[in-house]
Parts: C-alpha cells; structure tokens; sequence
C-alpha cells in the first residue's frame, strides 16, 4: 500500500465501512432495530418495543442512512436520519424547535420564517455498542475525542464511524435540495467539526435533553465547500455511496 493510500480517508473508509441511504423497506427496518438496540436496550432513553424497532411520528417524513461494515457479514454498524417538515405541515415544528423553544436565539435566526421546504434537522444519531468500546462510551449513543485525530506513520486514526454518518446525511441533505442544517448536540461538537472545516453555529440557550445540549446549525453548501483537504476523498467516497444508494429523483 502507499503511503499515500495508507492516509486517505476515503480509501480507509472503503476498507472498513459503507453508507448507504434507506431507500428500502428492509434498510429502513435495520436502521429503526439499531436505534432499537442503542436508544431502547443500551441506553434506556426511550422504552423497549415488542417488535424491537424504535420508531417515532418524525419517521413518516423522515431520511436515513445506515453505516454497516465493509466486510462479510455486512454488520450494521450505526444509522442517522434527517427530519423533514412534514409536507403536509410545513409550519409544524422540528424536534428541535419543540424542545429548544424558549432557548433559540430568533435574532441570530429563526427558522419559522425559513423556506421550511429547504431545512431539516439531524437526529437519531446512534452506534452500536461493540462499535463504542472505549472507555466513557458505554453511555452515550456515539462519541467524538481529540485523540481520535491523532496520526502517525505507524498508526493513523480518524473517527470513521461519527464523521461518516455526518457526512453520509450532508450528501443525503445536498440531494434533496437542503440549505441548512439543525442539531440538537453536545456543544463541545463545534471544536471536533472545525477540525474537519466544518463551521457550527450555536443559535439558542443550553436544555437538558439526555445531558446538556445546544440548538445548533449548519450550512450544507458552506460544509461541502469547506472540508479540509485531508476530508475530501472520503467525502467523495460517501457522496457517491450515498448518491448510488439514493432512489431514482
């Protein structure tokens, strides 16, 4: 291998893991199970279902990805989704907008008088555990650490698994015409995306929501234009993943 294949993203990401959009009932159904297993089982946050598939009313105008790994026998390894306004309810509000209602700044944005049409919000965000074995990790759905972006010659790291969900559900925002992006996060978040060339801008207030979280926001064409060089290849890895994956516009 060379070294120049030893430091590609995009080649490492393909070695290990690929991202596909939930065009398919059966994707759709892995996805919901593997929520099941993290929010339900694991974590506890919402309560266990028969059929051990978390799904809730956003899903009926809701977008997925499912991350599994490369190798056989395919392991769902975590999922993401992107929550639409309801087409027949632009103006009701997003999860976020619910939760953070009297924290969101209006004077640094308010997205009720956004072209609803051209926003959503990233939620759902979960890794399995066997994905999640580092020390500190056993309770939170997924993690992000300095330490994931320390490099050498000898044994290059990067958080394949957060950073690939991320971006998986940036291409599959940037397909379906998105301009911004909403999250409900951890506000140390912001730190880790800079790090990518990611700008994310707290826009509200902290609330109390399975720990501390802030309303944030991002630009989905100030993302793709921004990643830092050393992030290109594997977004074009997942771009085209995800655009392969993606059912007929």
């Amino acid at each position: 291998m060379s070294l120049f294949d030893r430091f590609n993203l995009g080649t490492g990401f393909k070695k290990y893991f690929q991202i596909e959009a939930a065009a398919s009932d059966a994707v759709r159904d892995a996805v919901y199970r593997v929520r099941h297993e993290v929010y339900c089982e694991e974590l506890k946050f919402e309560s266990e279902r028969p059929d051990r598939r978390e799904i809730d009313t956003y899903d009926a105008h809701s977008l997925h990805c499912l991350l599994t790994s490369s190798n056989p026998p395919h392991a769902s390894v975590g999922c993401i989704r992107l929550v639409l306004p309801a087409p027949d309810a632009l103006d009701a509000p997003l999860p976020f907008e619910a939760t953070c209602a009297h924290t969101i700044d209006r004077r640094i944005i308010d997205p009720a008088k956004l072209d609803r049409r051209r926003i959503a919000e990233v939620s759902r965000l979960a890794v399995r555990s066997a994905y999640r074995r580092r020390k500190g990790e056993q309770h939170v759905a997924v993690a992000i650490q300095d330490e994931d972006y320390a490099a050498t010659a000898r044994q290059p790291r990067f958080p394949y698994i957060p950073v690939g969900l991320y971006l998986g559900v940036v291409a599959l925002a940037a397909r379906n015409d998105i301009d911004t992006l909403f999250v409900l996060t951890e506000p140390r978040l912001a730190s880790h995306f800079s790090k990518l060339g990611v700008e994310i801008k707290q826009i509200g207030g902290p609330v109390e929501h399975r720990g501390t979280r802030v309303p944030s926001m991002m630009d989905v064409q100030s993302i793709i234009k921004g990643l830092r060089f050393m992030v290109k290849p594997i977004w074009r890895v997942i771009q085209e993943q995800i655009e392969a994956s993606a059912p007929p516009r």
